[in-house]
């Protein structure tokens, strides 16, 4: 792991396991090839596979303790450490790869052991080779079942994060779909308040234009009234100077308190 990897303890402890069990795999295989007795490179391929169940349950708790930090950790970290892990599930394939090797050369040896002798039939030989050759089979299936179980669980789990990320979606479209609803139901209520107060206006307007208008009508009675006593005013004011200026005048009678005027003094003085 690389030191400049901001990682867990617990990372950094499985990774350190897994490494372990790497070593232990190269240098069981270089051991392989100097045993020369089938039995105990049967033995020791029999150890390298227990090592290689361990190193992939290893991995599977790598794995499943990224996934518990992938949180907390930045975008390229998380890059890193899964290309760490895909360096790991290569590795162990190579040493799958290179123990199904051995296993077969293993086999073609017991046969050719068993083989060996003046062309008779050994019952124990034949029950020899059917118990190598079935302790293979059984290795190679128990193999090929752990992976098929491994890469099951690989595939329920990205399932499972692609369901988590589609409840995540969903969660966050509900709560956005709520958040507009709100919205909209108080920009509702506010248009409802604008209309209301809009009619209230209107009301208002229709109040004024009608108060207006009777203000109008007063003031247009008003004005005949002023006019029609200015028009009497101005009549009297004329009667009364007619009448000072004509006192002679038949055809104006006389004003009710208004006094004849006084005869002349021409008309005493010839009387």
């Amino acid at each position: 792991m690389s030191s400049d990897l901001p990682i867990s303890p617990e990372l950094e402890e499985i990774d350190g396991k897994i490494q372990d069990i790497f070593r232990a795999l190269q240098n069981g295989f270089q051991k392989l090839d100097n045993i020369k007795d089938s039995n105990r490179q049967s033995k020791q391929l029999e150890e390298l596979t227990g090592k290689m169940r361990e190193c992939k349950r290893l991995i599977k708790e790598y794995d499943q303790e990224l996934k518990n930090q992938e949180n907390q950790n930045p975008p390229e970290v998380n890059k890193k450490l899964n290309e760490k892990k895909q360096t790991m599930i290569k590795e162990l394939n190579s040493y799958v790869a290179l123990r199904k090797t051995y296993q077969s050369s293993l086999g073609n040896k017991r046969v050719e052991l068993f083989d060996m002798g003046a062309g008779t039939s050994d019952p124990v030989a034949e029950d020899n080779i059917k118990m190598a050759s079935d302790h293979g089979l059984l290795l190679s299936c128990e193999m090929s079942n752990q992976e098929l179980i491994y890469a099951g669980r690989q595939q329920m789990d990205e399932t499972d994060q692609a369901i988590e990320r589609s409840k995540m979606v969903v969660e966050q479209t509900i709560e956005v779909g709520t958040q507009t609803a709100a919205n909209l139901k108080g920009q509702t209520e506010q248009m409802g308040r604008i209309a209301n107060e809009l009619d209230t206006i209107q009301f208002s307007i229709k109040k004024a234009s009608q108060l207006v208008k009777e203000i109008g009508r007063q003031v247009a009675t008003d004005k005949c009234i002023m006019l029609f006593l200015f028009l009497i005013v101005c009549g009297v004011i004329a009667v009364i100077i007619v009448k000072i200026v004509r006192p002679n005048n038949k055809s104006i009678p006389d004003i009710p308190g208004l006094a004849p005027p006084a005869p002349t003094g021409r008309k005493l003085l010839s009387a």
